[in-house]
């Protein structure tokens, strides 16, 4: 068995939280979506490493929270100990758009029912923070499934494992991934 020593210490991600991927969204290949849960319930969308974004490097152009004329992800506001006001999602509301400098569009969708907490501000001022950082500051938005809903949100997600399996059938697939 290896000491830690050798494998060096788990990152915050990995110690902490749950990976859960959600592959191929809307039918669209490889657009595929993480899912950090946290042991309090809280879930962190990012992208996934398979994201056509983060696979083939893309220079981001812009990202939009603004869903459509009347729902904007940035006018989300929440107080309180059980963060009343949140936007509540449902697993294929869409979070933000990201357009990429070659003009490919990408619809970013919550995967889980829940509240809207937070979305992430900084990636607006900053783009690059989705490839350099994706699973920490580069993540996309925050959050939380209801209480009672908290065990089963995880249906129809992946693990880890399942998700290692898919991008291998995807290379076995194809001579070109995605």
């Amino acid at each position: 068995m290896e000491s830690a020593e050798y494998r060096g210490t788990p990152s915050v991600i990995d110690r902490y939280f749950t990976r859960w991927y959600k592959t191929d969204l809307k039918g669209k290949p490889c657009e595929d979506h993480c899912i950090l849960q946290h042991s309090n319930r809280i879930c962190v969308i990012t992208l996934a490493e398979s994201h056509p974004i983060l696979q083939k490097k893309k220079r981001i152009q812009s990202i939009n929270y603004q869903i459509s004329a009347g729902c904007s992800r940035l006018q989300n506001k929440v107080s309180g100990k059980s963060k009343r006001g949140g936007q509540f999602l449902t697993e294929l509301a869409p979070l933000c758009r990201i357009t990429s400098t070659d003009g490919e569009e990408y619809t970013i969708f919550s995967c889980i029912r829940g509240r809207l907490l937070e979305v992430n501000e900084d990636i607006l001022k900053t783009p690059d923070l989705l490839l350099e950082k994706p699973s920490t500051e580069g993540y996309i938005a925050v959050i939380l499934p209801k209480f009672e809903e908290s065990k089963s949100i995880t249906e129809g997600l992946l693990t880890r494992a399942e998700y290692e399996d898919v991008l291998l059938k995807r290379t076995g697939e194809s001579k070109e991934p995605c």
